[in-house]
């Protein structure tokens, strides 16, 4: 007796019905679960905002904690090169309908809203938002007690993602965060270790001519004001150093900074005398530490 023929016609059509049936209920399942990711991505980034503001317990805060402790911040939007906030009527002439949904690393990718660094491109960018967005805590007053800075450039792997935080003077470092990066788990990925982001907090970020005064340091050429590095992830250090010198010079926040200290009638003189002593406090404090190597910044460049 002769077997049947096989019907090819048949089973491609039952494939291509299983195929679609698939791939329905998995865009069903993407669709549904949008939501989800969306306030989890935004409630993480809250949280690290709130980490680099000292404002965050991570073994007893809540989701519920977080969202009411960022209500004390307002979201400004600011042009980097002239410092300045912009208002709803500067927002909708940019092209900016939203300053709580704008992404400043999403308009990188935009020509409008971004511009080419060229070789002057330290944090290895590539290009840089015309327009950031800044998280300001008031005090009583009505002036900022602690500003919130996004911060980004490339490390080994990859983008390193943060936030830097700096107090009234404009010029004391409060605290930092990472909340993305591909570098090297134990060795470069240790820049999120409350020990290491702790060694940030007290310096300041100008002496006394405006120029940017700290960044990471190298093994064996210490530096006063400056974070020791860790052993052996030298390009990930050299990253940091480089993401932290950028942005807080006249190609990022300066003029921003400049501006809240004009208004409060500071200087960066009187504010560095203030951010020094708070320094030689904590440095009189702190323990000698034995595992982490410092590291030599580079001025220009990107690592690879």
């Amino acid at each position: 007796m002769s077997k049947p023929k096989s019907n090819n016609a048949k089973t491609i059509s039952v494939a291509l019905t299983l195929c679609l049936v698939c791939s329905v209920l998995v865009s069903a399942v993407a669709v549904g679960l949008k939501p989800a990711q969306v306030e989890n991505a935004r409630l993480d980034r809250n949280k690290n905002i709130l980490v680099a503001a000292d404002m965050y317990n991570a073994e007893s805060d809540t989701a519920e904690d977080v969202a009411e402790r960022f209500k004390d911040f307002d979201v400004e939007i600011i042009d980097l090169n002239k410092g300045t906030y912009l208002d709803d009527s500067a927002l909708a002439d940019a092209g900016i309908p939203d300053r709580n949904a704008y992404d400043a690393s999403q308009a990188t990718k935009n020509q409008a809203l971004s511009e080419d660094l060229g070789d002057n491109d330290p944090a290895g960018i590539g290009r840089k938002p015309k327009y950031a967005k800044v998280y300001v805590k008031k005090d009583d007053a009505g002036k900022p007690e602690v500003v919130v800075l996004p911060i980004q450039g490339y490390g080994l792997w990859g983008t390193i993602y943060g936030f830097l935080t700096l107090e009234s003077d404009m010029n004391t470092i409060k605290g930092i965060s990472f909340y993305e990066h591909k570098e090297t788990p134990g060795l470069g990925a240790r820049i999120e270790e409350p020990e290491w982001r702790a060694k940030w907090t007290g310096i300041h970020s100008y002496d006394e001519n405006g120029n940017v005064a700290t960044g990471v340091t190298k093994a064996g050429a210490p530096k006063e004001n400056w974070v020791d590095g860790i052993s052996g992830a030298t390009l990930t250090s050299r990253g940091v150093s480089n993401m932290i010198q950028f942005w807080l010079g006249d190609q990022g926040y300066k003029p921003y900074l400049d501006m809240l200290r004009k208004e409060s009638g500071q200087t960066i003189e009187n504010t560095d005398t203030q951010a020094n002593q708070s320094t030689q406090s904590k440095t009189s404090t702190a323990q000698p530490n034995t595992e982490l190597a410092a590291l030599q910044p580079v001025a220009n460049g990107k690592e690879a």
